[in-house]
């Protein structure tokens, strides 16, 4: 079991039971108070039970795949860019076409609910913090979740 929570538009923190680890997509980072500081930049990264794949997008932003209990979270915030390099079964974004290209099960809103709703033609549901059990857990039509 995992929790996914967001204290602002651009940070998604995942919690397990022995690692948190807080990404934010503004600043290509990675918080998991580590000895080595903050981790900066793409990469791959084995952070107690999460593992974390940095991709560097044309951009030069990063777009992070990552993987906890054999579930997949993208984490992309209002990127386009790379959209391929990404398999999630949760997706954290703004954008409508990430969604429609990479069909996520559920969608964690990192911008304006209410127009991805609307553009998707979607319900919302809004949350504090989102657990995930297990994969199986996941619901079997497309949800969109807000965190506040």
């Amino acid at each position: 079991m995992f929790e996914i929570e967001s204290k602002n538009q651009s940070e998604i923190i995942l919690s397990t039971k022995t690692t948190t680890a807080t990404i934010n997509i503004d600043e290509s980072s990675i918080d998991a108070n580590l000895g080595v500081g903050i981790i900066h930049g793409p990469g791959e990264f084995e952070i107690g039970d999460i593992s974390i794949r940095g991709i560097a997008t044309t951009s030069k932003r990063v777009i992070y795949d990552v993987e906890i209990n054999g579930i997949h979270v993208g984490i992309i915030g209002d990127i386009e860019e790379n959209l391929d390099d990404i398999v999630a079964d949760i997706l954290c974004t703004s954008s409508v076409r990430a969604v429609r290209e990479i069909e996520p099960k559920l969608v964690v809103s990192m911008g304006n609910v209410d127009g991805m709703v609307s553009e998707l033609k979607l319900t919302a549901r809004t949350e504090k913090k989102l657990k995930i059990k297990n994969l199986d857990s996941l619901p079997t039509t497309r949800e969109v979740v807000a965190l506040n």
